[in-house]
């Protein structure tokens, strides 16, 4: 049989085509070692391997993620389109046994010690109170609360980098912040660390208070300290590795576009809780506890007459910061996509243990009988405990005085307030009030019914 040579070429390219399919097909398969093992060129790269063809270390993430270096390799797979979907991070529903991070944002006195209560009371999470502190003050004092762009980009650096450290167990990386610097990694400086079951509990505290003394933690943080002595660094991050989840509550990141970074690295499981309040609450409530700094708003109260001075980014600042981070929460861009929950004071006040349960359940966690009867216990009012009175408890009538502003303010700081923050209040559902007798009125709420569930 005789055959043309341009049969010959086709024959020839129609091998060719069939080799080369075999390959692909060869080379997706999970178990090749063509496509990811030794037999592939120095610096080639293999197609169709992503980031779950990977050594898994042992958070579950890929070996080496943890620190900038892996983040950075894992983002420059990610960042290719072919790769995109098999490199995302799996969410919690798919991967119920994955670690879970967790990070408050809230700004002072809006309940964020309660909400970070509700984490610390769990056995299973390593709870951290306020670390960004100490980079707030190593930085200078100023810029923890600066208006400055520049400067608040100097803060939110040095904040990025910590808090992705702190969520894999590095506490090392707290060290150089802390002053002075701890010694053979022990110090006695760490910034209210009686706030934390975790530190002041076995293996990290040699002495540990007794099951009827864990109240002390709370009404009396020092209780802690003089027990357990100074805090031994790595013994603490020994004892985060060995917990299930972290939790980290903080009040210097404004918004949370400032974790952005944080939100897309693969090898983090995080999930934000935004929590928030009515301005006008913020700023009765620090009126009452940051007497200095809120001096001249006192003096507006007592005399009638706004003082001249008066600095309106203090509570300016906020409503700001507050409009643009939920209106970003809200909007759901897919990189907060199933990791941003909105959560308002209020709501919590009034109704906390459903609103327990459904922050446990954005998480995917399960709500221990043992933090029901917390919330319970925490949430009636002290009566004549003196914990009660204390100005940084979470032991109060939580129903009771989530608009209890309405007493402590004039009329005059009210209207100030709801002009300068209008467009907050309506994007998180606070009315305005328009006469003092309706202002006094306790009956008539002044936050309207509103759900907000988190975008997947």
């Amino acid at each position: 049989m005789r055959c043309s040579w341009k049969s010959v070429v086709l024959l020839a390219l129609a091998s060719v085509a069939i080799q080369y399919t075999a390959v692909r097909t060869f080379c997706s398969d999970p178990l090749s070692l063509l496509c990811c093992g030794r037999r592939r060129a120095p610096h080639a790269t293999p197609p169709n391997c992503s980031l779950r063809r990977l050594p898994r270390g042992p958070r579950g993430g890929p070996e080496g993620a943890g620190g900038p270096r892996g983040a950075r390799t894992a983002a420059a797979v990610t960042s290719s389109p072919r790769h995109a979907a098999a490199a995302a991070p799996p969410s919690p529903a798919s991967s119920p046994g994955r670690r879970t991070h967790i990070l408050i944002l809230a700004t002072t006195r809006s309940g964020s010690s309660f909400v970070g209560q509700l984490f610390n009371q769990h056995p299973e999470v390593f709870y951290l109170f306020e670390p960004l502190y100490h980079v707030q003050l190593a930085l200078l004092p100023r810029l923890g609360q600066s208006r400055n762009p520049a400067e608040r980009r100097v803060m939110m650096g040095a904040a990025r980098d910590l808090l992705g450290s702190l969520f894999h167990c590095g506490l090392g990386s707290l060290e150089p912040y802390i002053q002075p610097r701890p010694a053979r990694h022990a110090t006695d400086k760490l910034f209210r660390r009686g706030a934390s079951r975790s530190l002041c509990s076995p293996p990290v505290c040699e002495a540990p208070l007794e099951a009827k003394e864990q109240s002390l933690v709370l009404a009396d943080e020092g209780e802690c300290v003089r027990r357990c002595g100074r805090l031994n660094v790595s013994v603490a991050a020994a004892a985060c590795r060995d917990q299930r989840h972290v939790a980290i509550k903080t009040v210097r990141i404004p918004q949370v576009s400032d974790l952005r970074a944080l939100l897309e690295d693969p090898a983090l499981n995080l999930k934000v809780v935004q929590l928030v309040r009515d301005p006008r609450g913020i700023l009765a409530s620090r009126m009452e506890t940051f007497r200095d700094s809120y001096r001249l708003w006192r003096l507006w109260r007592a005399t009638g007459r706004r003082p001249p001075n008066l600095d309106p980014g203090q509570i300016g600042s906020v409503c700001q910061d507050f409009l643009r981070s939920v209106a970003t929460g809200l909007a759901a861009p897919p990189w907060l996509r199933g990791r941003y929950l909105l959560l308002r004071y209020e709501d919590l006040a009034r109704s906390p243990l459903q609103k327990a349960r459904e922050l446990y359940g954005f998480l995917d966690l399960v709500l221990p009988p043992a933090v029901e009867a917390w919330i319970t216990n925490n949430t009636r009012g002290g009566g004549g405990d003196p914990a009660s009175r204390q100005k940084f408890t979470t032991a109060r009538d939580s129903a009771a005085n989530a608009e209890n502003w309405r007493l402590k303010l004039s009329w005059d700081m009210v209207v100030y307030t709801q002009t300068a923050c209008q467009p907050v209040l309506g994007l998180l559902g606070y009315k305005a009030t328009f006469h003092p007798r309706e202002l006094r009125n306790l009956s008539h709420s002044l936050v309207e019914d509103r759900t907000f569930r988190p975008a997947f």
